[in-house]
């Protein structure tokens, strides 16, 4: 049985070039969404993350058995904002806003999702877990690039992405996309690779 990437099938949104700044159409996805406020790396964020992937796994497994298609777990992805935007500026990540998520194939329903958050709550209890969801997402037209480094140094990848849109004569819409490709428990953060994507108008 072959294993389906969706990172190659949808290389448009997945593997952009660190190089340049590009224009992207995001088609409309399905995602398992958790939605919270705080710093990365806070207890309310951890858990947010291991209720995602223990789903997104047990999805993957329950498709693999009753389907017989195998696919790669999606990278997690992640949603930015704040009431007050200098926040991000001032780094005030207890006024963070954010929504994790981690995209789902086709054959994912929400019958499955039902069925897959029984399964996990069998094994284990996450705090998070009550907290997924499960909806589409449509961004539609984005710039985007790719960062590679450390999280703290994102801010002129960011500016390039912004100044991009703006050369273009367009605005910003909608809120600061981040998606993790790289497992930081094992790559040294100046090898990290998150893309930068900013919804625009």
């Amino acid at each position: 049985m072959s294993k389906i990437d969706f990172k190659k099938e949808l290389k448009q949104c997945y593997r952009p070039s660190a190089k340049k700044v590009a224009l992207v159409d995001v088609p409309t996805m399905n995602f398992l969404m958790v939605d919270g406020q705080g710093e990365p790396g806070s207890e309310r964020y951890q858990a947010a993350v291991e209720a995602l992937f223990s789903l997104a796994y047990t999805l993957k497994f329950m498709i693999k058995k009753s389907v017989g298609i195998d696919y790669a777990v999606m990278p997690l992805e992640g949603l930015w904002w704040a009431e007050d935007m200098s926040d991000f500026v001032n780094d005030n990540k207890a006024n963070w806003i954010w929504t994790m998520m981690i995209m789902q194939p086709e054959w994912v329903t929400t019958e499955r999702v039902a069925e897959a958050i029984k399964q996990v709550n069998t094994k284990k209890n996450l705090a998070a877990i009550d907290l997924v969801r499960f909806a589409e997402f449509t961004e539609g037209k984005c710039a985007q690039t790719l960062h590679v480094g450390p999280f703290s140094e994102e801010g002129p990848t960011v500016e390039r992405v912004h100044q991009f849109i703006s050369d273009s004569g367009s605005q910003l819409r909608g809120k600061h996309h981040e998606i993790y490709l790289s497992d930081i428990r094992r790559a040294a953060p100046e090898n990290w690779k998150t893309v930068i994507r900013q919804a625009m108008v």
